[in-house]
């Protein structure tokens, strides 16, 4: 027996409530999980130095090959989700994430620790991270802005638990001790992946679609389908959100890895110097769901995308008055950009094409994040100023923003031009389908079978007597619910 796979049938309309919000619950542990746990290791890096006879920069290696796999399975995850499903592949990424810091407690040299941690619990936690993301936007539309900020949320309420956590194992139990209990830790991944049920249709529209004429064509074998699509290329808001955000994510990182070094070249005390995390931390916490509540207005909503370009920019062209100011500020925009950036590429490709999408975005951002901090490095050692490098990181974020505003303004022009494309982009895979059974009924003449109606622009079943909507105010419905210009 097959697994269910949760491809969110057409007909089915997101909840925004009930069991999504254990769905949200899940994703925000598992977003916790997956953010903070590459910065949560680094507490243990002095006592591996030690024991392995190795250098900083080797043990810098874990953090960086777990971000790689986070990033760069992308595609990967989105054929599993595809093949087998939300649930099942988050269950074993659970087991995954678990064994790999059960396997690294008993490791001998850093090589191990690279395989271990970076590799299987890397992999563990990916395949976690983007199903999760994937059931949110199935079981939330209308606020879906809210949901993706309150998800966002769990990275710095994560990080805030497990960098202490983390201290304190080390001191009890040492390294060994502290990743044999971190990996029990990680099993909780399993639940969160339990809670992901399939969003299934009712049974009460099933028996109404039995009854009508439509309900044996329904029943025909439908075509599988694709484990990566890679049609999603063609969009054009696809292309320019990708562009701006492998961008973005060179210059984005840049600040919270080298705001506390800054701070000691300054002489500010370690405990000073670290309080600046914690002070960015706490305030990218409450920017989050904030930043969500704002997206979610209506009249905000349809224009997100701006809103997550002046997030960019705002990121971007923070200068350096004082640190602790300069972190509350990042701290409020980089909860910002958290909280819309996801939100902003499910408004743009929809729920259909959202798995493959976000898998090929994370592959792009993957190359990023292995270049742009170790660029900066590189600028640092060059120039012995810090200041060069958060001039470079926000440059290159102001220049994403540039590139995903102008570019969704000149797409906006040209869909305004052309109102057939306009209605194409409105519809869904399924309510073209309709619309070409009701063209092939009418050109039959046969009266007795009627097309499928809409509810929200869906096409779904009607019984005899109803009167059938026309395709041009299909469209019109669907336009009124698009919710990105893109």
């Amino acid at each position: 027996m097959g697994a269910v796979v949760d491809n969110g049938p057409p007909g089915v309309k997101a909840p925004d409530g009930g069991w999504g919000w254990a769905i949200l619950a899940g994703c925000f542990v598992i977003t916790g999980f997956s953010y903070a746990f590459p910065k949560a290791v680094s507490v243990f890096f002095k006592e591996l130095i030690r024991d392995f006879d190795v250098r900083y920069s080797d043990t810098a290696w874990i953090s960086s090959i777990l971000l790689a796999m986070l990033y760069g399975t992308g595609p990967l995850c989105s054929v599993l989700v595809n093949r087998f499903g939300c649930r099942p592949v988050m269950m074993v990424g659970g087991l995954f994430a678990s064994l790999g810091m059960i396997l690294a407690s008993f490791a001998t040299n850093i090589v191990s620790i690279y395989l271990c941690t970076g590799v299987i619990t890397g992999l563990g936690l990916a395949l976690n991270f983007q199903p999760s993301l994937i059931m949110l936007n199935r079981y939330f539309s209308q606020k879906r802005p809210l949901a993706n900020g309150l998800a966002a949320a769990g990275s710095p309420v994560a990080l805030c638990c497990l960098s202490p956590l983390g201290q304190t194992l080390q001191y009890h139990f040492g390294w060994r001790g502290g990743f044999l209990i971190l990996g029990g830790l990680l099993l909780n991944c399993c639940a969160c992946g339990a809670l992901m049920r399939p969003l299934l249709p009712s049974r009460k529209p099933q028996e109404l679609e039995e009854t009508t004429p439509m309900a044996a064509e329904e029943k025909k074998p439908q075509p599988m389908k694709k484990l990566l699509d890679f049609s999603v290329v063609k969009d054009r808001g696809f292309i320019i959100y990708t562009i701006a955000a492998s961008t973005m994510v060179l210059g984005l990182f840049v600040p919270p890895v080298f705001v506390v070094s800054y701070a000691k070249d300054l002489h500010y005390e370690d405990t000073k110097s670290a309080l600046l995390l914690t002070i960015l931390g706490v305030v990218d916490m409450f920017a989050r769901p904030a930043s969500g509540l704002i997206a979610g207005m209506k009249c905000i909503r349809p224009k997100s995308v701006y809103l997550f370009s002046f997030a960019m920019i705002f990121n971007g062209q923070l200068t350096m008055p004082g640190l602790v100011v300069f972190c509350i500020f990042f701290g409020m925009s980089y909860g910002m950009v958290g909280a819309l950036q996801f939100e902003v590429l499910m408004a743009i490709v929809g729920t259909e094409k959202f798995s493959s999408a976000i898998g090929l975005v994370l592959l792009m951002e993957a190359v990023a994040v292995l270049v742009g901090p170790p660029g900066a490095g590189r600028l640092l050692d060059a120039t012995d100023n810090y200041m060069y490098v958060f001039l470079l990181a926000g440059c290159e974020v102001t220049l994403s923003a540039l590139v995903l505003a102008l570019g969704n303004f000149l797409c906006i022009s040209r869909k305004q031009e052309d109102p057939e494309a306009k209605m194409e982009m409105a519809m869904t895979a399924s309510e073209k389908e309709g619309l070409n059974r009701m063209v092939e009924v009418e050109g039959d003449g046969e009266d007795k079978e009627e097309p499928k109606g809409g509810e929200n622009g869906k096409v779904t079943g009607v019984i005899a007597g109803e009167e059938v909507m026309t395709v041009k105010e299909m469209g019109e419905e669907a336009g009124e619910n698009t919710e990105t210009s893109l």
